[in-house]
């Protein structure tokens, strides 16, 4: 499948659309039966460090970084969305389109979760000059394969999917990774960074970029 960039419906509802609500719920469940809540856990348990804040780029309406400050992580958000209602009061909320925010160098570790898909080549290039300065970044996004469309038209009915979910999964499957499409999107160097890609049976595309030691 060639990588093809289409607008998804809950881009163009507002916040308080029935249809963006119930979609927003089908999202949540989406998450679930990908497990990348708990990918996010294991990952940063590996790898991050004491003291080091995360932030969520594309954070929306905030789920996941509740839930991950829940388990005991520093998650600040970056969206376009004001501050969710829900979002922890100790930690920060930037309401700022993620290709023009000036505070990246203040995060040590970006989170993106469902979120880079919807970025063309030449705004996943400037997203990642502008990560530059971060040791680490976890990317959770669709896996593009015909067998992920297919298991997701499979499933969408039988968690009661409405149709803005089911058009814009099939178009965010479209616009998924494969392989090392991510890391080469954002232009990561292998002099630089090191990285892995992995694919789930379900469909998550999962990205972990590690910035290598200084000689």
């Amino acid at each position: 499948m060639k990588r093809s960039l289409e607008p998804e419906l809950l881009d163009a509802l507002g916040p308080e659309d029935s249809a963006a609500r119930h979609s927003r719920n089908d999202l949540r469940r989406i998450n679930r039966i990908l497990g990348n809540e708990g990918w996010i856990l294991r990952e940063w348990r590996r790898r991050g460090r004491p003291g080091e804040r995360i932030l969520e780029i594309g954070a929306g309406t905030g789920e996941m970084g509740v839930a991950l400050t829940a388990r005991g992580l520093e998650v600040d958000g970056l969206d376009l969305w004001p501050r969710p209602p829900a979002w922890p009061q100790k930690a920060a909320w930037h309401q700022s389109d993620l290709r023009t925010f000036v505070g990246y160098d203040r995060y040590p570790v970006i989170l993106a979760n469902l979120l880079l898909h919807q970025f063309s080549a030449a705004d996943l290039a400037a997203l990642g000059r502008r990560l530059d300065g971060a040791r680490l970044i976890l990317a959770s996004e669709p896996a593009r394969r015909r067998w992920s469309q297919m298991l997701f038209a499979l499933l969408a009915p039988l968690f009661g999917a409405n149709h803005v979910t089911r058009h814009d999964g099939r178009v965010s499957i479209a616009a998924g990774f494969i392989g090392d499409e991510l890391p080469a999107a954002l232009g990561l160097a292998s002099d630089r960074w090191t990285w892995s890609c992995r694919t789930s049976w379900l469909g998550a595309y999962r990205m972990v970029a590690l910035r290598r030691s200084a000689p």
